[in-house]
């Protein structure tokens, strides 16, 4: 991604959680390519590590954790030890496929504690001091899912728009305060993870053109796309800018 003036980030720090891969790689490349110092977060140590370092080969600064999100107790711990970061960006998520009758309490729960809580979670030992001091941008990735039902994909999208109204419940609470909280939502997005689900089926390439086709342009999104909706947001530029939801899906959502 280009390095533009308007969207520079020196002097700031940014946490980025699912960074291990896909959109949240991207996002913290981003970031740090743009001047932040970046923290990234993920279960897969080994992949978050393999990140941090191609970060600081290229001349960025990135350090990094392995910690599962819906554990409140080791986020609260882990955030102890931590300064309190300009930028927060809520992007761990995982997903399920399935109707009402194919999906169980337990996927439902498995689902909002990574997906719902894990925000949560981030956003409830970090963002005090954000309050604290004035000052912060979180960032919290929710999905086409979160703003229209999706088939096939009730406990997912439950969550998603669960982490929409979370969004917009912590911006207006602090509206004033100096910290803007808001929620990407993408479309199908091109990422390691969708890519090896695409395989998995009978006709991958048929697959791959059927997803492509319920975005309006006919293409799934990069992971870089979603990087520069959450640069901008995580940008000054974007100070006036909190309780939104910024949708990059391709015109997927433009007819409902």
């Amino acid at each position: 991604m280009a390095d533009s003036p308007l969207f520079r980030l020196d002097h700031k720090t940014a946490i980025v959680t699912g960074a291990g891969s896909g959109i949240g790689q991207a996002i913290a490349e981003a970031l740090a390519a743009h001047g932040a110092r970046v923290h990234l977060i993920d279960r897969d140590a080994p992949a978050v590590e393999a990140v941090a370092a191609g970060i600081n080969a290229q001349g960025g600064e990135a350090g990094y954790s392995s910690l599962d999100v819906s554990d409140a107790e080791a986020v609260t711990a882990w955030a102890a030890d931590e300064p309190c970061p300009d930028i927060l960006v809520n992007n761990a998520g995982i997903g399920h496929v399935g109707d009402l009758t194919a999906t169980t309490a337990e996927d439902l729960d498995r689902l909002h504690a990574v997906n719902v809580r894990g925000p949560f979670n981030f956003c409830r030992a970090l963002v005090p001091g954000m309050l604290e001091r004035g000052s912060g941008s979180v960032i919290n990735l929710a999905s086409i899912g979160g703003i229209v039902g999706l088939r096939d994909r009730v406990a997912y999208t439950t969550s998603k728009f669960a982490v929409v109204g979370m969004t917009k419940a912590m911006a207006l609470d602090h509206s004033h305060t100096g910290v803007r909280f808001n929620a990407i939502c993408p479309g199908r997005v091109e990422t390691p993870f969708l890519k090896a689900r695409i395989a998995e089926y009978p006709d991958p390439e048929a697959a791959y053109r059927e997803m492509s086709s319920t975005q309006l342009n006919g293409r799934l999104a990069q992971p870089e796309e979603i990087a520069a909706a959450a640069l901008y947001l995580a940008s000054d530029s974007a100070a006036m800018v909190t309780g939104s939801t910024l949708v990059v899906d391709g015109g997927w959502s433009a007819g409902k």
